[in-house]
């Protein structure tokens, strides 16, 4: 039994209870409630939820793949300006969060993580910005009809990789601009995608591998 269950409030709660607003080092004019280590506040997600074998809490981090393009859309406002934009696994919000700043028209943050309401909405209100929060599984339909969707750091697992990517693909088709941010995640395809930046975003070695990360902006042509 949760411990917590569907109570915003309660979520709400927990989140600033066991992170702390921080700046991000690639994008620090978007400042996040984010946590300090993985594993401590990953047992106490677990436990609140009341399941074990659950994915990192990925709301609670600043992926690489994730500041990478919300860094993208910063410098380039023009990619977002004036659209529509679903920005698909959301996590903490913070490529939604940029799509807002540089004057998106509207903003949908897409996530199955039940913690990712209550993660995006606080996030939202520490950067001053107003975003739709769905917790749908988008994979379950077509793509929506959108101008531009968004997505980073979602190639950790092959079968949801290979799952995400047709899905993004058939986006694509459908008329929307798809923009992909990841360093290098072992899933992610190697060919039928157009590179458009490249950082090197500091993270650490409680997330990734190395202290600062190669990463990369994509498009799918």
């Amino acid at each position: 039994m949760s411990a917590i269950g569907p109570d915003p409030e309660a979520r709400r709660a927990f989140i600033l209870a066991n992170t702390r607003l921080q700046a991000p080092p690639h994008t620090p004019e978007l400042p996040l409630h984010l946590a300090d280590e993985v594993t401590p506040i990953w047992r106490m997600t677990e436990e609140e939820l009341g399941a074990i074998g659950l994915p990192p809490p990925f709301w609670a981090f600043a992926w690489a793949g994730g500041q990478a393009l919300a860094r993208y859309i910063l410098d380039q406002p023009e990619t977002v300006a004036g659209l529509g934009v679903v920005d698909f696994a959301t996590g903490s919000g913070i490529v939604a969060i940029a799509a807002a700043k540089a004057g998106a028209a509207s903003v949908l943050a897409a996530d199955i993580d039940p913690f990712c309401a209550a993660a995006v909405a606080l996030n939202a209100e520490a950067n001053g910005v107003r975003l739709g929060f769905t917790d749908a599984d988008l994979l379950d339909a077509a793509p929506p009809a959108v101008a531009l969707i968004l997505a980073a750091d979602i190639c950790y697992e092959q079968p949801l990789a290979d799952r995400v990517m047709a899905w993004l693909g058939a986006a694509r088709a459908a008329g929307a601009r798809v923009l992909i941010g990841d360093p290098g995640r072992s899933y992610f395809p190697r060919s039928g995608l157009v590179q458009l930046a490249e950082y090197r975003v500091p993270t650490t070695r409680e997330l990734e591998d190395v202290e600062v990360k190669r990463t990369a902006v994509w498009a799918i042509p």
